[in-house]
């Protein structure tokens, strides 16, 4: 019996090992094969980030949770937003001719039309027409100059030569001269002539020939007119009777009070359409150009479309010393097309949105697909895990213009979370 057991269970003199010691070396392969993976892995995750290599396309590693989205083929405008103001533009002063007392004065802001008035200077009108040449002389028939004085010699009954006698004892008599009859009054003529007339005729009055003549005919309109306004029907418009301006216009506040004396600066206007300033920056105003479009933000929120209608030529000085001084601007002037979308709003400061670069036919994601590579430079991460450089161009709308050998549209790129 011990012979058998002897036979059937080796002794430790022979080399062999325990039961259990070829269980404890499987458990130390597997520990060393995960380890082993473990590096690869990093390895390549490392590699994915652009790590190691220069290549365009990094290895493949397993994909990060986040959307994707496709590279597009789109146009991209850069849009920059700028200040401005909101009002009627910049007053001038009314070219009031008439001297006096001022006896009447509107209200700033009443918008005045062809054959309003004014003001009153000594209880007299002073009524807007229309027109580019200003008042420059009093409009009316002319007097004609004085005739030539007759021919003085004298026109005897006898013959000067001829000497008295007893049938003849009187001396020559002298016949008396004839006054001649007063030359009628000559037309006046003029393009300040013609400017008047057209407007005499658009506030309706009729019976003379709209020409460069002042004549009898015009008179008569005029005395017609001046019956209308209730002032002396002399058929003649003074130098201050009336001031011409190209259109309807918006008065402002007076510079004088009642019973001041009149005088050019009595009276500011602008004219009747909301516009918009904007102070540009003279080296970053190559977006103003006249007819470009722009959007133009109210204070409510809303927008309206604008355009560009004046460009200023002489730019501001800069305010500040040294470093603080602020860069030179122009002005800017926006119209608005569709004066109702302002609303009420007369002033106030509103923003301006106009378009700066602009590319068209690019490839184009959205920013935040943009992933920073370690080797420098900015990359995309593909729906595989793989990581590709993309070169950038213009930012516009939360978009970027990318470019490189392996992007191309419709490829399917993450956004990273």
């Amino acid at each position: 019996m011990s012979d058998m057991f002897t036979d059937t269970a080796p002794t430790a003199e022979e080399g062999t090992a325990p039961p259990a010691a070829p269980r404890r070396r499987r458990r130390s392969r597997t520990a060393l094969l995960a380890t082993a993976l473990a590096v690869v892995t990093a390895v390549a995750v490392v590699g994915g980030l652009g790590l190691g290599g220069g290549g365009d396309e990094g290895p493949a590693a397993p994909p990060r949770a986040g959307s994707t989205v496709a590279v597009t083929r789109a146009t991209l405008v850069e849009r920059t937003k700028v200040e401005g103001t909101l009002g009627y533009g910049t007053e001038t002063p009314l070219p009031v001719k008439a001297t006096g007392t001022v006896t009447w004065l509107p209200e700033a802001g009443t918008t005045a039309e062809r054959g309003d008035t004014l003001l009153r200077v000594d209880d007299r009108p002073v009524v807007l027409l229309h027109g580019t040449l200003p008042m420059y002389r009093e409009l009316g028939l002319t007097t004609p100059t004085t005739a030539p004085a007759p021919d003085t010699d004298t026109d005897t009954d006898t013959d000067t030569d001829a000497a008295p006698s007893a049938k003849n004892p009187k001396t020559p008599k002298t016949q008396p001269t004839p006054t001649p009859p007063p030359a009628p009054p000559r037309p006046l003529r003029g393009m300040d002539v013609l400017q008047f007339e057209s407007n005499l005729a658009a506030l309706g009055y009729e019976g003379f020939t709209v020409d460069e003549e002042f004549t009898s005919a015009t008179e008569r309109a005029v005395k017609r007119w001046q019956k209308a306004l209730g002032v002396p029907e002399t058929g003649r418009i003074a130098l201050g009777d009336v001031v011409y301006a190209t259109g309807r216009i918006r008065l402002g506040e007076a510079a004088v009070r009642l019973g001041a004396a009149a005088g050019d600066n009595v009276l500011t206007y602008t004219g009747t359409t909301r516009k918009v300033v904007v102070n540009a920056s003279a080296a970053e105003a190559s977006w103003a150009v006249r007819g470009a479009s722009v959007t133009v933000g109210l204070p409510d929120g809303t927008t309206v479309k604008g355009e560009v209608a004046s460009i200023g030529r002489q730019a501001s000085a800069p305010e500040g010393e040294g470093g603080n001084a602020s860069p030179p601007t122009v002005p800017v002037t926006i119209t608005v097309p569709d004066q109702r979308a302002l609303g009420r709003l007369e002033s106030g400061p509103v923003s301006v949105e106009y378009v700066g670069r602009k590319r068209e036919n690019v490839l184009a994601v959205p920013v935040a697909a943009l992933v920073a590579l370690a080797e420098g430079g900015h990359g995309l991460e593909t729906a595989d895990g793989r990581f590709v450089t993309a070169r950038t161009g213009l930012f516009a709308d939360g978009m970027v213009e990318v470019s490189g050998p392996r992007l191309r549209e419709a490829l399917k790129v993450r956004i990273p979370q």
